[in-house]
């Protein structure tokens, strides 16, 4: 093992190799990273830090254990079997991958679509994780990790098969990851305190995570979408929510500043004269 990595050390490909995977693997750890976040914030606040570590220690568990088995990973692109159709978008010879991507994808739809359900209804739902019942927490964790563990599978598929498409070289493959994981375990905490204290901002998480689950779908039936295409409407609609969240908060100041006036001059008018 070592002899194989002394060489990758000064080779300047491979460090380029390195951090370009590397970015890709962050970039493909945020979709990961968004549905933990929201997923954690609807239990109750002593259990979400614990939730969100347990689920990204899970994502890197999966994606070390799947590079450990790479020659079955990338078998995993082989035929299991054939619908008869083959046009130049769209492909109905499934792999298990694209099974596992349509499952991962249907279940983002699912899950996403539910949440925004209960987003915008009011009325009292069965849900578990929408309990806060002490009786209940233990469920309630057992089914957001449960949940989780599902999407960190279909993300690892994807990342570690995006990984093999850009080098041949495991220990550059598994260095990235590990720092992808990292970067998605420092920065889990501050986005998912930011999610939970904007709503806006669960309701465009929440659009995300339908388009990447149709996206997944469209990929599993052959129909490939350029990533760039994805992460720039991600970026798009951040930027148009983040100027819509500067606009409000310039708003609030500025009727705290005319309630401070208005409060002042309504104290000099109540004031006795020669005070």
């Amino acid at each position: 093992m070592l002899e194989s990595i002394t060489p990758l050390l000064s080779d300047p490909a491979a460090w380029a190799a390195l951090v370009t995977l590397v970015v890709m693997e962050v970039v493909l750890g945020i979709d990961n990273l968004i549905f933990i976040s929201i997923l954690s914030n609807k239990l109750p606040p002593e259990h979400r830090q614990r939730t969100r570590r347990i689920g990204i220690g899970l994502a890197l568990v999966m994606r070390l254990a799947l590079l450990a088995a790479i020659g079955w990973i990338v078998g995993l692109t082989a035929p299991v079997f054939d619908l008869g159709f083959h046009g130049e978008t769209f492909d109905t010879a499934f792999s298990w991958r694209d099974l596992i991507l349509i499952a991962g994808g249907l279940f983002l739809v699912w899950k996403a679509t539910k949440e925004i359900h209960h987003a915008v209804d009011v009325t009292p739902s069965n849900d578990m994780l929408e309990k806060d019942k002490k009786d209940v927490v233990i469920n309630n964790v057992g089914s957001a990790i449960v949940q989780i563990i599902l999407l960190d599978l279909v993300f690892s598929v994807d990342s570690i098969l995006t990984a093999v498409g850009m080098t041949d070289h495991v220990p550059i493959m598994m260095v990235a990851v590990v720092v992808a994981v990292l970067v998605m375990l420092l920065a889990s905490d501050p986005l998912a305190n930011f999610i939970d204290k904007n709503p806006t901002v669960v309701m465009l998480a929440l659009g995300f995570l339908l388009m990447i689950g149709a996206v997944l779908i469209a990929d599993g039936f052959g129909v490939h979408v350029p990533k760039g295409y994805i992460y720039a409407a991600m970026a798009f609609s951040a930027l148009v929510e983040g100027l819509n969240m500067w606009s409000r908060n310039a708003q609030i100041k500025k009727d705290k500043a005319k309630e401070a006036v208005q409060a002042a001059l309504n104290k000099a008018e109540t004031a006795e004269p020669g005070v």
